[in-house]
């Protein structure tokens, strides 16, 4: 995914601004694919340069109101149904945990209570965006997000139910560690 087809997709619900923009994908995006007001207003630029959008309308105080043009609308669906989607196989987090016998179990638990917490804080912020895309008139978005959703639900849930059992195991191992010393 990128930041122009998330754009793309925001306004083929309908015209917006480029501040309307960025609190939805505050709202609904940012989980997804994160981007700062810079980019934001940077890659509104671009594709309107690349007659992807058009400004629709002009408000006060150079408020533009920017809407999908049928090329837009093209390149959306282009990138929906015919570019594969990448799968990042690279993961920083489960390669710090192949090497966390370099720092002792204590730090190596304490780091996967972390991860724990940390996809807990996940889950609770995926479930105020539910309440958002929930609240949407739009039944599409209404289905769809929903279903983004669910699958960012399930994987954090998986996330915290691995880091858990991952720090019990470390404990575990402690514990026998404990008991063999204990019986010499």
């Amino acid at each position: 995914m990128s930041l122009r087809h998330a754009m793309l997709g925001l306004l083929s619900a309908g015209p917006a601004s480029g501040y309307d923009l960025l609190k939805t994908f505050e709202l609904s995006l940012e989980n997804v694919w994160p981007a700062t007001q810079s980019q934001l207003y940077a890659e509104l630029g671009r594709l309107a340069k690349e007659g992807l959008v058009e400004v629709a309308a002009e408000g006060p105080r150079g408020r533009k109101e920017y809407e999908i043009t049928e090329e837009g609308r093209a390149e959306l669906r282009h990138w929906l149904v015919e570019v594969p989607p990448t799968m990042s196989r690279r993961s920083d987090m489960l390669l710090r945990v192949f090497f966390l016998d370099q720092v002792g179990s204590d730090a190596a638990r304490g780091y996967l209570e972390r991860l724990a917490d940390r996809a807990v804080h996940e889950h609770d912020q995926l479930l105020a965006i539910r309440e958002f895309v929930i609240g949407q008139g739009d039944d599409a978005l209404r289905l769809y997000g929903d279903i983004a959703l669910e699958w960012g639900l399930r994987l954090t849930a998986a996330q915290r139910d691995w880091a858990q059992w991952a720090a019990g195991r470390v404990a575990a191992l402690d514990q026998e560690k404990a008991g063999q010393s204990a019986a010499e």
